[in-house]
């Protein structure tokens, strides 16, 4: 793994040779999260129906303090309902899966989040 600072979080080796909107995927949701926020995770599931394809982003952010904690709650109120704008994709879904947060020995929160990113031809 390797730190990236363009997307604040640590990449996987294998993901320097993915081609995709992976990183414009992650770096719109960082953007809305606020600089409280870091990447923990990022994970890509190819997803297709009958007319349309595109993926699936898990992103796991991290959150520690008290402001940051504020951040949290906004990006999880503001998450669902987000317009993004992606060139060359259209966010169909946009899910908050999980909060696991933890007050000790200071205030963190993790906040695992899926978008259904489709292709935009």
């Amino acid at each position: 793994m390797r730190f990236d600072p363009e997307l604040k979080g640590e990449i996987p080796a294998a993901a320097d040779s993915v081609r995709g909107p992976w990183k414009r995927v992650v770096r719109a949701v960082l953007d809305l999260a606020g600089p409280e926020a870091q990447l923990v995770r990022h994970a890509e599931t190819p997803w297709a129906s009958v007319t349309f394809s595109g993926a699936r982003h898990t992103i796991v952010l991290g959150f520690e303090g008290e402001q940051a904690m504020d951040a949290a709650d906004l990006f999880i109120f503001a998450l669902p309902d987000h317009e993004f704008t992606i060139s060359g994709r259209l966010v169909a879904d946009a899910t908050i899966r999980a909060v696991d947060q933890n007050m000790q020995p200071s205030p963190r929160v993790q906040v695992e989040a899926e978008l259904l990113v489709l292709d935009d031809v």
